[in-house]
């Protein structure tokens, strides 16, 4: 009798620790019993780079202490189209410098989220960038040094992946538009896919060096049926650069 019950606990160990049940197996306090899968190929617009996506953020203008608000203006110089984007000239992202956490997923190019059990990873087209989303429990490091991608920690709630992000660099635009921020952008997101085709982004910003309150919006995101290409500003920036030159 001992072995047989021996035998059934090692059997429900093996079934609830095996990989396969764990992947799908949420460990904080409070969430799903199963952890809804959020991969696959995404996209905003019409399923083509560029075509038909919204590039702006929010239809309001976002809430800019005054040091923020110039050099929102500045990046915006002479644009008239609330919808196009910042200058040229002024766009970090032309002078080689990654998009950053906040804009690659404001970008009209494809991204790709792979879940594991502890960590969920998003990959984008553009400049070929990483996303690590740490969702085995661990809190952020006391003083994280800022990076492109920032900190990400990660929990689901019932059917939504909740994402903090922290300690991104504030060389980056929040968005295309030219929207600035500070050292101390903090970046929530909640994930949900709504059916096998749709996913569904919230983002809340908060940044008291640059921003007067808390602002943000939604994203809507479509499932490709592609595989994802590379895509490098800087090398279309030389290219341009060289044709100038010959011309």
């Amino acid at each position: 009798m001992r072995n047989r019950s021996t035998a059934l606990i090692l059997a429900v160990m093996v079934l609830v620790f095996s990989p396969g049940m764990f992947a799908q197996t949420v460990a904080q306090s409070g969430a799903a019993k199963t952890a809804p899968d959020l991969s696959g190929i995404w996209m905003q617009g019409g399923g083509i780079s560029g075509e038909g996506a919204i590039h702006r953020f929010t239809m309001d203008e976002p809430p800019l202490q005054p040091w923020a608000l110039e050099k929102y203006k500045a990046n915006r110089a002479g644009v008239t189209d609330p919808d196009e984007a910042g200058l040229e000239q002024n766009d970090p992202n032309t002078h080689c410098f990654p998009p950053g956490a906040a804009r690659s997923m404001l970008m009209p190019y494809a991204f790709e989220i792979v879940q594991r059990p502890d960590q969920v990873y998003i990959l984008f087209e553009s400049g070929s960038g990483i996303r690590h989303i740490y969702t085995d429990g661990r809190g952020h490091p006391n003083d994280p040094s800022p990076t492109w991608m920032g900190h990400s920690i990660g929990k689901w709630e019932k059917d939504t992946l909740v994402v903090d992000t922290v300690a991104l660099r504030e060389e980056t635009w929040v968005d295309r538009i030219g929207t600035p921020h500070s050292d101390a952008l903090h970046m929530v997101e909640r994930f949900r896919r709504v059916n096998k085709d749709t996913l569904e982004v919230e983002f809340l910003f908060e940044d008291s060096k640059a921003f007067t309150k808390p602002w943000g919006g939604q994203r809507v995101y479509h499932a490709q049926e592609t595989e994802m290409t590379e895509y490098y500003v800087c090398e279309e920036n030389l290219e341009m650069g060289k044709s100038r030159e010959v011309h």
